[in-house]
């Protein structure tokens, strides 16, 4: 019951699932239930999520006539169904059970109850033949494939499309010896320098190291960002949009005096609590960004802006049927601001990278070529594909980072593939 109810508030109300899910300040229903139910309920909305276009359709295969346009709350019942049966370690017939159970509660589906029972029972039949023929769907909404093609091309555009399916894996950043921890947790070294774990059960919060504050959880990807400075040692640097604390700590970590910025409050403390976790520490100031001027010039600035989040769908897959098309040109347009102000912040020769979790160029190569088109003050830093080997492939010739969900694919039994991530280096003359 409660899954599908989460699941209609996703694609009929736009409402982001992180925030339902979120045992703080989240949904009370789900806050109620208990750890293995949670688990569950999160398995079922995270994978029905990714398979949405694909359920459907195989739901709709098996109706001799489409639902009634006012039955939203059945469909959501019959796809939380058909996800357990298709993709989840979940016995079919309890899930067939549930959702008859779960039709006859409702008044407004109960004359519905016979169809869901037939209907699922035969996807538990014709399992095998069902997965075959959706599996030639494109998993992605069509106005966001039309965007990857458009910018990637038909090709990539279905790879990158594709791997939305696959299970993220967790990555993590340490902050000395990666080879050691790698050996330690029988992880793999990334050529981002950081450790991806193989899958396990538990919470990575007991895994060796954890307490001792000497790597924390952050996505291959998320973690070049902090990189592109070179060496930081003695070196002011701002991080503009500083929470949850991944790349502040990278910063810190790597010799640099840090003035971390966060306007909202609760995420402000957060990141505090995640700096103390790690033994780092920077001058943490809640503030609007485009208030923040430093006494003197900064050596860099990080900008790692709000954006459409595109490229983390693997773990947020809400975000393809919460956003749009509209929401993209407003963010980028959002992001324009924040980088201007930014290169003011900076001192000539001094470095801003700008980076965001979008696959879409108008938050990314459109946007930075607008900046350095009216601004003949800022200069683009080429990024070298030779310092980034096993990368080289994410390294555009204008010398900016695209990496896309489709790299890194699956090896020696490790998860395959990291979030979409643009970034660029620029620099006043």
């Amino acid at each position: 019951m409660t899954a599908s109810k989460f699941l209609g508030a996703v694609i009929d109300r736009k409402i982001s699932l992180d925030g339902m899910l979120d045992l703080n300040q989240g949904n009370a229903a789900y806050k109620a239930l208990n750890d293995a139910d949670r688990a569950l309920t999160r398995a079922i909305l995270t994978t029905s999520l990714r398979h949405l276009l694909r359920l459907e359709a195989a739901i709709g295969s098996l109706l001799d006539t489409p639902l009634p346009d006012g039955a939203r709350a059945l469909h959501h019942v019959l796809i939380v169904a058909a996800v357990q049966i298709l993709h989840l370690d979940v016995p079919s017939h309890a899930a067939v059970d549930l959702a008859v159970e779960q039709a006859n509660r409702d008044p407004r589906n109960r004359r519905f109850a016979k169809l869901v029972n037939a209907v699922l029972r035969r996807l538990v039949r014709e399992k095998d033949d069902i997965l075959a023929k959706t599996s030639e769907i494109s998993p992605v909404p069509a106005w966001f494939l039309a965007r990857l093609t458009k910018a990637y091309g038909a090709e990539e555009a279905a790879r990158i499309a594709e791997a939305q399916l696959w299970p993220p894996a967790i990555d993590l950043t340490v902050k000395s010896d990666p080879e050691g921890w790698a050996e330690k947790l029988s992880g793999q070294i990334l050529p981002t320098g950081g450790v991806r774990l193989p899958a396990f059960e538990g919470s990575v919060s007991g895994l060796e190291g954890y307490d001792d504050g000497v790597w924390w959880v952050q996505d291959a990807a998320a973690a070049i960002p902090a990189k592109l400075f070179g060496d930081l040692k003695g070196k002011r640097i701002a991080d503009l949009c500083a929470a949850p604390g991944g790349k502040t700590a990278q910063l810190v970590a790597a010799g640099a005096e840090v003035i971390a910025i966060e306007q909202s409050a609760n995420r402000a403390r957060r990141l505090n609590e995640n700096l103390d976790r790690l033994k780092l520490s920077a001058e943490v100031r809640q503030a609007d960004l485009f208030d923040f001027k430093p006494d003197e010039l900064l050596d860099g600035v990080l900008l790692d802006a709000p954006c459409s989040s595109t490229g983390t769908t693997r773990r947020h897959p809400d975000v393809l049927w919460t956003k749009g098309p509209d929401d993209i040109g407003k963010l980028a347009v959002l992001q324009e601001r924040m980088l201007r102000h930014a290169i003011t912040l900076v001192k000539p020769g001094g470095l801003v990278v700008f980076s965001n979790c979008s696959l879409d160029p108008l938050e990314g190569e459109v946007l930075v070529a607008k900046v350095l088109a009216d601004n003949p003050g800022i200069q683009r830093v080429p990024i070298d594909p030779a310092a980034w080997p096993g990368l080289e492939a994410a390294i555009t010739s204008n010398g900016e980072f695209r990496t896309t969900p489709a790299l890194l694919p699956p090896k020696d039994g490790f998860a395959g593939g990291m979030d979409g991530f643009f970034a660029a280096v620029l620099s006043p003359r």
